[in-house]
């Protein structure tokens, strides 16, 4: 089974394609100084363009890892989290506190969508 690579440098691919299955790396937000809720809506919509270039859209996420730089900012995320979602198929997701790759991110989202 053939598997594509998307955006890809010697590090890592932003997104794989394995049969009917795709997996995109962790993404964060273009705009580190954004709060929050434009950091969310920034990832999100990356994570929108990645899933068209594969074939798929968010109806077909199948899950999602969210990691939060901070907790206290739950709330806020989960309201353009929720305006974002396809509510009639929204994904098994997990979210957690973490410490990210550089401390000016706030979140960080990885998903896996069906094709």
């Amino acid at each position: 089974m053939a598997i594509e690579r998307f955006e890809k440098s010697p590090r890592m691919s932003q997104a794989v394609v394995h049969g009917d299955t795709v997996h995109l790396a962790g993404v964060v937000a273009d705009d580190p100084k954004a709060d929050i809720k434009g950091q969310t809506q920034s990832v999100l919509t990356k994570i929108e363009a990645l899933l068209a270039k594969a074939g798929t859209s968010k109806a077909n996420l199948l899950s999602a890892v969210i990691y939060l730089s901070d907790m206290r900012t739950f709330s806020a995320m989960n309201e353009v989290w929720d305006a974002w979602v396809d509510t009639a198929n929204p994904p098994a997701r997990a979210c957690v506190g973490a410490l990210l790759a550089r401390p000016e991110f706030l979140v960080e989202i990885m998903v896996v969508a069906a094709k």
